[in-house]
């Protein structure tokens, strides 16, 4: 038997160890290939009367496998939409079997007479920790990272996933899990019955031999007569208690946008009615459903596939050589600049953090102080490797200590005099090849680049708060930002492991342009009489994981003052609504800032009390009776408002590659994921339909909902944006 993915052993013992290490792949995923070699693999040994049991293992380090490929679904919609063209029933049919290829696999392992045992060394996601349920046992490593997260990517686990996982642990448990797309760590696994037991990397094999040899049985529980589901029968009392607030669950964790989380529920609900088989033949159904969902094909496109490229620098210049970072500079030790401080050092950089003065500069190395003791808290850190990592960060207010860093970051206070200030410091003290990056939120790269020692080195990297927990990055291109600065800021954010996206100059880049249409058109809301509640909810039921005004108070309200205030000051009185400016102006007026004040649009008691609106905000404006706004148009405004400003920065140039605006909408802002992000939200309900929906909005708001002429053109003509736009290089 050849095998090109695994290595089999059979020892003395007549237990035979199969090995997983793909000669190509960092980590081990499914592919076609490696399923026909499990499936050869396991025919030989299910037929060799000499082997009593078999460990299956990886031979990566740290790593079972990180899941499927999801490049095989994409391949196998396009292959349907081919054949559809052919013959409708017969492409459902090859859909279908191809939806089940895993699934019946797996169901071979599990049914093959031979006590077979996962031992996991490592991560073990998705369809691998499928294939782990549906061995007789699984031992796993006290690093062992577990899960089933495909809800994330717009699908759900459809090789078994849901049928296994709710017959070993109790119904909630299962249905959390799943909707949530939990990883899962030894403890919490065993906990639920998901793993047996928890060795070292040293003694695993050993142990799952051990399980073997004692007498592990190769049936299953619910392939035996009698077996009784932990939470019992569906229509029972104790089903009776977990049933109803199941949909209370899955309506909080999705507002039934994802058609994967409702196959969830469905396949677990259904599946736990009949035997086994019939119930992986209803999600094996459910699947084929899902998969051809406009909602799968975006999340997966995007929150995958994308996602992947961008990680791995699809916009870097591939002809300037890879940077050696070891110093950072970071200029402004205020929450910002101290999370960029934070996150440098806890990838190994070394970081000089400069204010105006030592203990300002010592005030923002305590906020890593801070979150390292979290970490140490939390066990996700040890002691040592705490002091370690604080060690790496010097404060100082001696901007001389910047000499010998090769990217210096400045973080200051969003004022373009200050900013100037700072700059003409660091200009007198950085090499002569170092990058300097601004991080600014608003301000024209361009703008700020004057005053820079050399406009070729000069970049935008506009981190998100909190910069720990954030994971996008814009990195902005001023007018004459060269390629190297570029590729040192691209390898900066790769370092930090964060997702970047590249935009060219303008005020507010991408994402801060969105977003503030979506607390502009709140703001519009509140003016038309839109009871707050309502805005709010409306606002989360259309996918946003923070309603516009809760939002606002978290960035602050003096910040969108000021913003107005610079834009105003820049572009003229006209370019601020009046409306909006004199909403916000006599919040702040009153000292409501936001949540940093304890007040703003909600008010924020003590805890344990959670935050509420503000009560009086609804008698700013005559307010409208609930029932005489049209919730579901509400929805549309927002999502509509803020597609349109994304669709605007691809017209103007500013954001050239779709998968940018995609994933920038989604990390930035949280923007509805189930859409797959701003540009695939249009892309997806078809352009023409979206102009439609903007001149509808227009007809009934105003102006700012008019469609593009780019989007008009493209719905004449049926563009998508991934049609029309390419995947740019650097000077695209």
């Amino acid at each position: 038997m050849e095998l090109k993915n695994f290595t089999l052993d059979t020892g003395s013992d007549g237990i035979a160890i199969l090995t997983w290490d793909m000669p190509d792949r960092s980590m081990n995923v499914f592919t076609r290939e490696v399923m026909d070699e499990i499936e050869q693999a396991f025919d030989a040994l299910a037929g060799d009367a000499g082997v009593k049991g078999i460990v299956f293992t990886s031979g990566k380090a740290g790593s079972f496998t990180g899941g499927a490929d999801l490049n095989m679904l994409q391949a196998m919609n396009e292959a349907y939409a081919d054949e559809r063209r052919q013959d409708e029933a017969a492409a459902m049919k090859a859909l279908f079997d191809r939806a089940g290829r895993m699934t019946w696999l797996w169901r071979k392992i599990e049914t093959c007479g031979k006590p077979v045992v996962a031992a996991i060394n490592g991560v073990c996601m998705g369809g691998g920790f499928e294939l782990a349920l549906a061995c007789h046992g699984r031992v796993v490593s006290p690093r062992a990272k577990m899960g089933l997260p495909e809800v994330k990517v717009g699908i759900f686990p459809g090789a078994g996933g849901t049928q296994r996982v709710a017959r070993m642990t109790d119904t909630q448990s299962a249905l959390q899990m799943l909707l949530k797309g939990s990883t899962l760590s030894p403890e919490k696994a065993k906990a639920m019955g998901l793993v047996d037991a928890v060795a070292s990397d040293g003694d695993l094999i050993a142990s799952a031999r051990q399980m073997i040899e004692a007498g592990l049985s190769a049936t299953k529980p619910w392939d035996q007569k009698g077996f009784k589901l932990p939470s019992g029968p569906v229509y029972s009392p104790q089903g009776a208690q977990v049933w109803p607030a199941v949909s209370s669950l899955y309506r909080k964790e999705t507002q039934d946008n994802y058609p994967g989380a409702r196959a969830i529920v469905k396949c677990v609900y259904e599946g736990l009615l009949v035997p086994f088989d019939t119930a992986l033949t209803i999600e094996q159904r459910y699947f084929t459903e899902v998969i051809r969902t406009t909602e799968a094909a975006m999340m997966i496109r995007s929150l995958f596939v994308s996602m992947q490229a961008l990680n791995k620098g699809a916009r870097r210049p591939k002809d300037v050589p890879a940077s050696d970072l070891k110093t950072i500079g970071i200029v402004g030790a205020g929450f910002m600049g101290a999370g960029v401080a934070f996150v440098s050092a806890q990838a190994g950089l070394d970081v000089v953090l400069v204010d105006r003065d030592q203990a300002t500069a010592d005030k923002g190395k305590a906020h890593s102080r801070t979150l390292v003791e979290g970490l140490v808290e939390k066990k996700r850190l040890s002691g040592d490797k705490a002091e370690a990592l604080l060690a790496r960060i010097t404060a100082t207010s001696d901007y001389e200590a910047l000499r010998s860093a090769e990217l210096v970051i400045e973080a200051v206070f969003e004022d373009r005099d200050v900013k100037a200030e700072v700059s003409k410091k660091v200009a007198a003290v950085i090499g002569q090849d170092a990058i300097y990056a601004s991080n600014t939120s608003t301000i024209p790269i361009s703008i700020l680049a004057e005053n820079a020692p050399d406009k070729a080195r000069f970049i935008g990297i506009h981190f998100f708060s909190p910069v720990d927990k954030m994971m996008l990055t814009e990195v902005i291109l001023g007018k004459e930002t060269g390629d190297k600065a570029l590729a040192v800021a691209l390898d900066y954010v790769r370092a930090i492991r964060k997702t970047p996206i590249v935009v060219n100059d303008t005020r507010g880049f991408f994402a801060n342009r969105c977003v503030l249409r979506y607390m502009n058109e709140a703001y519009d809301m509140l003016v038309e009489g839109v009871p707050p509640a309502m805005i709010e909810n409306a606002a989360k039921a259309a996918g946003m994981p923070v309603g516009p005004l809760a939002l606002n108070d978290e960035v602050a309200v003096d910040l969108s003052e000021k913003i107005m205030k610079a834009t105003m000051r820049d572009m003229g009185e006209d370019s601020v609504d009046p409306a909006h400016f004199k909403l916000v102006t006599s919040m702040t007026a009153s000292g409501r800032l936001g949540r940093k004040a304890g007040k703003g649009f909600y008010d924020y008691p003590e805890k344990p009390a959670r935050k509420q609106l503000w009560p009086e905000l609804k008698q700013l404006h005559v307010q409208k009776a609930a029932d005489a706004v049209d919730f579901e148009e509400l929805q549309q405004r927002f999502l509509a408002t803020m597609a349109l400003e994304a669709a605007r920065t691809m017209e103007e140039g500013v954001v050239v590659d779709p998968r940018e605006a995609d994933i920038g909408s989604i990390l930035g802002f949280g923007f509805a994921p189930y859409t797959g992000g701003a540009i695939s939200y249009i892309d997806g309900m078809g352009v023409s339909s979206f102009v439609e929906l903007c001149r509808k909005l227009a007809e009934r708001h105003g102006e700012r909902f008019a469609p593009t002429p780019l989007l008009i053109e493209m719905s004449e003509t049926g563009q998508t944006f991934y049609g029309r736009f390419g995947k740019p290089s650097r000077a695209a």
